[in-house]
């Protein structure tokens, strides 16, 4: 069962799938949650909180989708699942990871707008955390997280980047963590491409994605399975 915040954050997204943010109305989402307006106010501090809170939840969610596409699991959300097994390789695993990110762009405008930096008049104003200069003074420690701002498109992509580094590089040598993160780089630009500029009907973006990703690394062939040295230890 979700908690009161959850439930008002859940609300507070599906307000928006409705109508822009400056036309969603507290008291609505308080009623809609099934939640007193004076624990809405308790629990985001204000409107300005709750958009805060709901940014950084979607952040969240899109890279805890990047962390289960990287395990070789389904990455989930309607539609839009990695295609990776548990005994999928470094490739599969990343292809995974950007089809998700299309797909989650796709179906969440908070995620799209976080991963392009594009946000519109409907949804939230921004907060990146490189620019919030006040201290979160929020009795909630969820809420001081949310205050602190949400993630630009460059702090997401070297989130992502850093999960397949920690997903993929254990074992690996140097030169092969560094291979691994060059071609993390190029899945989350490639997929960031289709986000903005989607493609003609039919046409293969797991397919694209593979050929660049099967090309030489940085250091040499291409990585696609477990290093020797890890085999050897």
């Amino acid at each position: 069962m979700p908690t009161a915040r959850e439930a008002l954050l859940d609300a507070a997204f599906t307000a928006l799938a409705g109508r822009p943010w400056p036309g969603v109305r507290m008291v609505d989402v308080a009623a809609a949650a099934r939640v007193s307006r004076q624990s809405l106010y308790n629990e985001f501090g204000s409107k300005d909180g709750l958009a805060r809170a709901l940014v950084r939840r979607e952040a969240d969610g899109y890279l805890a989708g990047v962390e289960r596409a990287l395990a070789g699991g389904t990455a989930g959300a309607a539609g839009a699942a990695g295609t990776a097994g548990p005994g999928a390789g470094i490739q599969d695993r990343l292809v995974a990871v950007a089809e998700w990110t299309v797909a989650a762009a796709r179906a969440n405008p908070l995620v799209r707008a976080l991963l392009t930096g594009c946000w519109g008049e409907k949804l939230p104003a921004p907060h990146p955390a490189r620019t919030v200069r006040t201290v979160s003074v929020s009795p909630v420690p969820a809420q001081r997280r949310a205050d602190a701002g949400s993630p630009g498109p460059a702090e997401l992509a070297a989130a992502v980047r850093d999960r397949a580094l920690a997903a993929l590089g254990r074992g690996r040598t140097k030169e092969e963590a560094a291979d691994i993160a060059y071609r993390c780089e190029l899945t989350v630009r490639l997929a960031l491409s289709y986000v903005v500029a989607p493609p003609a009907s039919g046409e293969d973006f797991a397919r694209l994605l593979r050929v660049a990703l099967s090309g030489p690394t940085v250091s040499g062939p291409s990585v696609s399975g477990p290093s020797p040295r890890a085999g050897a230890r």
